[in-house]
């Protein structure tokens, strides 16, 4: 699937941001890593059921993201 990912709703594009972010520092262990997934996981579910993104697309980010 083709996404331009900076056509996502603000909010959904600042918690990829923050998820990606710190998955990829050097904090270990990752403890916190339960919470920025779930933000996430929030905010795509919220984008898809408000319309702001279709189902589609809400897979997409899903799969890519949480691997879910």
């Amino acid at each position: 699937m083709e996404l331009d990912e900076r056509t996502l709703p603000l909010y959904l594009q600042k918690d990829i941001k923050e998820f990606v972010n710190y998955k990829n520092s050097d904090i270990n262990p990752k403890l916190r890593l339960d919470i920025y997934w779930g933000e996430l996981y929030g905010s795509i579910n919220s984008a898809q059921h408000s319309y702001e993104i279709t189902k589609e697309v809400a897979d997409y980010l899903r799969d890519k993201y949480l691997g879910i």
